[in-house]
């Protein structure tokens, strides 16, 4: 008889593992995002519960979260963008997050692209002032001046170089002269590819200016007092909204009382 053996200890073979439910481990919380979206309710997460040293809280932070920006600002007009949060602190049952990135979804992209006119694209590294170092990049595309009889339109190379430097100079100046959370006021509306579209006019005629991708390559130190800021300005914002009441309509007359 070898060593270590015991003749008498017979295994079953084919015994069922005892299946367990993986979501009796789990526990969910509620995703808010800051006060620069009209939308603060995000959804939910899960994560496992606290066990022995894994503790879990420490596992959400830094969990990147994808949203639609129709969601976040409850506008349908905004569905061809995608907005990246990030978990940078959880206070009970919320995650609390922050910008982390911008994209368009790709059927958009794909929809812009067409023959007979000429991509132009640029990117850059910028600071904000309060210590995100981002990179921006934008699109845009030529268009036919009014009148124009010519199917193409065709930049030459010279002008291109043009509008590209005049691209990187306006999302340099804009960025380096705002803090993240202002920045990101401008991304919503577009303001920066309508700047790019009206400076741009006396080289070439463009359309369809985007900022199309922001990602952050380095975020300061965390701040939990700077965090808390971008959530106690929206119950502030709404405590100082006006109450706009009705005034009653008499059904005889249909005058107002």
């Amino acid at each position: 008889m070898a060593v270590g053996k015991n003749k008498g200890l017979k295994i079953k073979k084919g015994a069922k593992k005892k299946i367990v439910d993986p979501f009796t481990r789990k526990e969910w919380y509620d995703v808010k995002a800051p006060s620069t979206f009209n939308a603060t309710n995000v959804g939910k997460t899960t994560v496992n519960k606290t066990a022995g040293t894994k503790i879990a809280s420490d596992s959400l932070k830094g969990r990147v979260l994808e949203v639609n920006l129709a969601d976040l600002q409850k506008e349908e007009d905004q569905s061809h963008r995608k907005i990246k949060l990030v978990i940078e602190e959880v206070q009970g049952s919320k995650c609390l997050t922050n910008f982390y990135g911008m994209d368009l979804t790709t059927d958009k992209l794909r929809s812009l692209v067409r023959k007979w006119q000429t991509l132009i694209e640029a990117f850059v590294d910028v600071k904000t002032t309060d210590g995100y170092f981002l990179r921006l990049f934008a699109i845009a595309f030529t268009s036919r001046r009014k009148n124009q009889l010519k199917r193409t339109s065709y930049a030459q190379t010279a002008q291109v170089k043009q509008i590209r430097r005049k691209m990187m100079d306006i999302m340099t100046k804009e960025a380096t002269t705002s803090e993240l959370k202002d920045l990101v006021k401008k991304f919503i509306p577009e303001a920066i590819g309508k700047q790019i579209e009206r400076e741009c006019q006396s080289i070439y005629p463009l359309k369809d200016v985007f900022v199309r991708k922001v990602k952050v390559l380095k975020a300061p130190k965390f701040d939990s007092a700077k965090l808390n800021e971008l959530y106690t300005e929206t119950a502030s914002a709404k405590a100082a909204e006006p109450k706009t009441t009705v005034a009653p309509v008499s059904e005889e007359t249909g005058a107002k009382v």
